[in-house]
């Protein structure tokens, strides 16, 4: 009996992810993301001998009740919870329930948390020394290849704001002499257009150079290459290296990864004066509300502004 309420239970849940890839375009993240929520939520409810389809209000808050005991933050419950009601909105309208108990189900309190933004300075202060690491002719052959790929990594992502998964996963048609603009394929599938700068697309040439000199991945269809499963280099790998390359630079290892780069690829166009709306657009938002945690930017350039050029400012 408990095999086939398990059973029962991992079907509903991959039914519910069928439905988020085909009608949502969820892309593989995503949805490794709900499935383990999902099954964390399948084995407390088999815990208390309930089936996911037979669960009531009390039973799902004793599950969120759960995670508060076992430490998870507030961002993370609120995950949970999201995950938990679209599981059964879609229940309920598919017809595998008549009710929806997780409709009243409050979700935890959160502060506003702005994102780690890098300084321009500490910006510059990377992108120099990761040039000095991948000019230095002295080092072996396969380190230089190396630090000029992480040379190449870092001005792609500071001049597109990719997501490090589209990052990663670029083509190696995406170093054409002649591309203005990269492709980018993103979350659901959308494409979008990213602009390239000059100091870009010369990282890539001067990679792509080190690249051919080498006989194991000159022909790889990837732009960053690798002999993992996925054939290209990993998020954790690129975020491992740029930990080491912040290290060097003196900026403290929790406040530097992959989406920290993201955020200041953003942050420093509002800064300078870039719409919200153009943004939003380059990094592959599609909801205005999800760009709007820069608006702490803009209310310190509104705030410069009238300082400077009002009147009466303080200037």
């Amino acid at each position: 009996m408990a095999r086939r309420q398990k059973v029962s239970d991992e079907s509903l849940i991959e039914l519910f992810l069928d439905m988020q890839a085909a009608e949502r375009g969820a892309g593989a993240n995503t949805l490794a993301a709900y499935r383990n929520d999902l099954a964390d939520l399948a084995a407390h409810l088999r815990a208390a001998g309930v089936a996911v389809a037979a669960a009531d209000t009390d039973d799902l808050r004793g599950f969120l009740t759960s995670l508060a005991e076992r430490g998870f933050k507030a961002s993370s419950l609120a995950r949970r919870l999201s995950a938990v009601r679209q599981l059964y909105r879609f229940l309920y309208a598919e017809g595998k329930r008549s009710d929806d108990p997780a409709a009243v189900l409050e979700g935890p309190k959160r502060a506003r948390t702005l994102p780690k933004v890098l300084s321009i300075s500490d910006v510059d202060r990377m992108l120099t020394v990761a040039r000095a690491q991948a000019e230095d002719a002295t080092q072996p052959k396969p380190a230089r290849l190396r630090a000029a790929r992480l040379l190449c990594l870092l001005e792609v992502v500071y001049a597109t704001g990719l997501r490090v998964s589209e990052l990663v996963a670029l083509p190696a048609s995406a170093a054409r002499r002649d591309l203005r603009m990269l492709v980018v394929r993103g979350k659901g599938g959308k494409e979008r257009l990213v602009p390239l700068n000059q100091a870009a697309k010369r990282a890539m040439s001067e990679y792509l150079a080190l690249r051919a000199e080498g006989k194991h991945d000159a022909s790889s269809k990837w732009l960053f290459p690798s002999f993992g499963e996925q054939g290209h280099l990993t998020r954790q790998h690129f975020a491992r290296e740029l930990k080491g390359l912040g290290q060097a630079c003196g900026i403290h290892p929790e406040q530097l990864s992959p989406h920290v780069l993201r955020h200041a690829f953003a942050s420093h166009l509002l800064h300078n004066g870039a719409d919200l709306r153009v943004v939003q657009t380059l990094l592959g938002h599609a909801d205005i509300s999800t760009t709007q945690i820069y608006t702490h930017v803009l209310e310190d350039r509104l705030k410069s502004l009238v300082r400077d050029l009002h009147p009466l400012g303080e200037g």
